[in-house]
Parts: C-alpha cells; sequence; structure tokens
C-alpha cells in the first residue's frame, strides 16, 4: 500500500512548470483527497492508511500538511528521485486520472468544491477537525464518480 506522501509526491511528479502548473499545499491536500475518494469507488480499496480530516479549508491529511507547511501557500517544488516501482499500474492510472480531471483547477476552486460534498461537509458541520471516514467517502464517490 502507498502512504499520503507516495501520492503525494506522485502528483508533484505531474507539474509542469513551463506551462505554469503549481501546486500549493492547499492544492495538494485536495488532490490527495479526491485520489483516495476515487481509489475508494473505483478500486475498492484504500490507496493510503494516513487519516484525512475535515479542517476549515476542506479535507487535510494531517501529516503530509506537515510536511508542506513551510511552503505556506506557495508552490511546492517537483521532487528528485522518486521511486516509481512503488506505484502499481492500477494506482498510476488512478493517480493520473485524478490529475487530469482535478488538477487543471486552483487550490481555492478545489476547496469550494469539497465544501459542496458530503464527506467533508457533513463531518465539518457536525464535528470540525474530525476524521472523515472512509465509508463516507466510499459511499459518496460511488454515487458521484462516472464509473
Amino acid at each position: 500500500m502507498l502512504t499520503c506522501h507516495d501520492v503525494a509526491r506522485y502528483f508533484l511528479t505531474l507539474i509542469s512548470e513551463e506551462n505554469g502548473d503549481l501546486i500549493s499545499n492547499l492544492k495538494l491536500q485536495k488532490l490527495v483527497y479526491y485520489a483516495q475518494g476515487s481509489s475508494l469507488a473505483l478500486l475498492k480499496r484504500s490507496l493510503f492508511p494516513e487519516p484525512i480530516e475535515a479542517w476549515l479549508h476542506g479535507p487535510v491529511v494531517p501529516v503530509l500538511y506537515d510536511e508542506y507547511k513551510k511552503y505556506d501557500s506557495g508552490p511546492i517544488p517537483r521532487p528528485q528521485n522518486v521511486d516509481f516501482e512503488r506505484y502499481d499500474e492500477e494506482s498510476q492510472a488512478l493517480l493520473n486520472e485524478v490529475y487530469s480531471v482535478f488538477g487543471q483547477y486552483s487550490a481555492w476552486k478545489l476547496a469550494n468544491m469539497t465544501h459542496e460534498e458530503a464527506p467533508w461537509k457533513d463531518v465539518y458541520e457536525s464535528s470540525p477537525g474530525s476524521t472523515i471516514p472512509l465509508e463516507a467517502m466510499k459511499k459518496y464517490f460511488e454515487a458521484h464518480l462516472v464509473q
């Protein structure tokens, strides 16, 4: 199984700085959230074990947030020496598709999108900062992804 750090690094390798692609911590959090939800719905498995919490600006993986908070709202640099052997073909295809669909949006557009979605909204309204249950994500993404 991958970690949230593996998923984040994979997304960061997809940026094309010459095309103006930039990923901030806020945007990275949302991409990782959409990857987890998509995996639960399409692959019927969790992509990574770390919990996702309902924070003010949308879903956040706290350990991932801590790793990249030093960049504040600025762009996170492309990582060096990523071991692509860690990613099976199915996971790579999923991550590529998630980036293709959601990577085009700004961090704030993605945050606003998550605020309209039940997994974040339900948890945040009842208990801000709490973990978003994987089962709630699975149910939501199964109903809302085109399969």
